[in-house]
């Protein structure tokens, strides 16, 4: 078994990367039915592409580099959005039915920081479930995939520096499975915190995975908050797209004061900047509504059919009513450190998809642009596997299974260190109250070992940047615009920090040093 190559995670980057092995067996395994506990499945916006007459390649890369905020990636960002349209074809010859204008053509959207109407998306807000529908089937069908479902994967095996399996955990008890190529698709980190877009199971298990295996990690202090989730009580929180706002929808309070108007492209500024001015006027003491009553008005339900239910559900009419919203916790910019093959810097190891850091997102990620990641990645992956000798013989020790990870214990200590606005002093208490459980044998362990080591990234980025944004450091330093990469010393359960041309600065005195 261990020359067929193994994915873990049942996304949309996972799912895409079994389809681009084809006709070279895989296997995919996923700890929930495909789908179901996927953040691919609950994308609104679309996918982002230069398809439109006034568009280029060129363009997109740009607004992907500025959103980013000084830390994209050049050549990533241009060898991406160059493959968008290709990207978007394929999706639509697997199935995806992409809305059309009145010409034929796909109906563009505008999202905030895009200069150009390019997300192509499926009943206005229904993309990522329509996405996640044709891809699943096309993996049902295709006979070179095997894919196990309600399996966790809960360890990797490395031998003489490489990858050479995994051990997890299902039903029918544990499960260690030979391999020399694994690509790990697992996601994100929403899950950590309190106030989340994301799937609950989203709590950094590829991160922690990886880092137990000795793999280099990259931008873990950049985490998105989508400025509008629905603030209605739920657990995780529905989004209410970046395309309602690309509609003409604006910010008020419960006055009725517009209080970002002024302020650059207001409601349409990147996420890192509404997400803050929304943070800031909740803080005061205001509540936040998005009010779509004059630009969109009795025509809500028909462009965005999946916001209006949730809205109903909650009794609010979204064509005459504001909706009542706030940051939360919805992208990891960061994660493992990838080439440009997709490669991380355990030879076997590839990530893609959210969990992957390719340098595309910078501080932060452009609307839309993650699905684009995911689709595209998933090709360059599947070459790189493809060109990968696995034939070497491998050795696999015996593992303690650890327990299956629950991140309940330290979400409100994220949401109050680790979210929207950070300071010192938060950062070292976060330091200091996630250490010990991230070095136990507990559930908390592999939640907290992800979210110490944005806490440790974030501390040791003393500016603000993006996603990243400091009360005590407000302003970008001379020194910030360079990568920082984090990494387990496995020999002394040490948390190493490094930047891409700057000196270590010192840790806290409690934290790993």
């Amino acid at each position: 078994m261990n020359d067929i190559p193994v994915i873990v995670g049942g996304g949309l980057g996972g799912l895409m990367t079994a389809l681009c092995l084809a006709p070279q067996k895989v296997i995919l395994i996923a700890k929930a039915p495909l789908a179901e506990a996927a953040a691919s499945a609950w994308a609104q916006g679309g996918i982002a592409a230069a398809i439109g007459e006034d568009d280029t390649p060129a363009l997109h890369a740009s607004d992907t580099l500025d959103a980013g905020d000084g830390l994209g990636d050049d050549e990533v960002s241009r060898r991406i959005t160059d493959a968008a349209p290709a990207a978007v074809a394929r999706l639509q010859k697997l199935g995806v039915p992409f809305d059309l204008d009145a010409d034929g053509r796909l109906a563009l959207g505008l999202e905030a920081a895009h200069s150009r109407r390019r997300i192509a998306h499926v009943t206005g807000d229904g993309t990522g479930a329509a996405i996640m529908r044709a891809v699943v089937a096309a993996v049902r069908r295709a006979p070179s995939i095997t894919v196990i479902e309600g399996l966790e994967v809960r360890r990797l095996l490395v031998d003489d520096g490489r990858i050479a399996g995994l051990l997890a955990a299902g039903p029918s008890g544990t499960r260690l499975m030979s391999a020399r190529r694994i690509v790990l698709a697992t996601g994100g980190v929403g899950g950590l915190f309190a106030h989340t877009t994301n799937p609950l199971g989203a709590i950094g298990q590829g991160v922690a995975l990886a880092t137990r295996a000795g793999v280099r990690l990259a931008d873990m202090e950049f985490v998105q908050f989508h400025p509008t989730a629905l603030d209605v009580g739920l657990d995780p929180m529905p989004l209410v797209s970046e395309a309602v706002r690309g509609e003409g929808a604006v910010l008020i309070d419960e006055t009725g004061l517009r209080f970002m108007e002024g302020e650059g492209r207001a409601e349409l500024e990147p996420r890192d900047v509404v997400s803050r001015a929304v943070a800031r006027h909740i803080a005061a003491g205001h509540r936040v509504l998005l009010d779509a009553r004059q630009a969109i008005g009795r025509h809500f339900p028909d462009r965005f059919p999946g916001i209006t239910a949730r809205c109903r559900a909650a009794g609010i009419d979204p064509a005459a009513m504001p909706i009542p919203v706030r940051p939360a916790a919805h992208f990891h910019m960061g994660g493992i450190a990838v080439d440009a093959q997709g490669r991380s810097t355990v030879d076997g190891l590839w990530a893609c998809g959210e969990v992957a850091a390719t340098g595309l997102h910078g501080a932060n990620r452009l609307a839309s642009n993650s699905l684009l990641e995911a689709a595209v990645m998933a090709e360059i992956v599947a070459v790189s596997i493809k060109a990968t000798d696995a034939r070497a013989p491998l050795r696999t020790r015996p593992v303690e299974l650890p327990p299956s990870a629950d991140a309940s214990a330290i979400r409100s200590l994220a949401d109050e260190t680790l979210g929207v606005v950070r300071d010192g002093a938060g950062l070292e208490r976060a330091i200091g109250a996630l250490e010990q459980p991230a070095f136990s044998d507990g559930v908390s362990a592999d939640p907290a070992l992800t979210a110490l080591l944005i806490a440790i990234a974030a501390w040791r980025r003393q500016e603000s940047r993006g996603g990243h944004w400091r009360r005590d450091f407000p302003q970008h330093s001379r020194h910030g615009a360079q990568r920082q990469f984090v990494e387990l010393d496995l020999s002394a359960n040490r948390i190493l920090s490094t930047w891409s041309s700057i000196d270590d600065r010192p840790l806290p005195a409690h934290a790993h040093a």
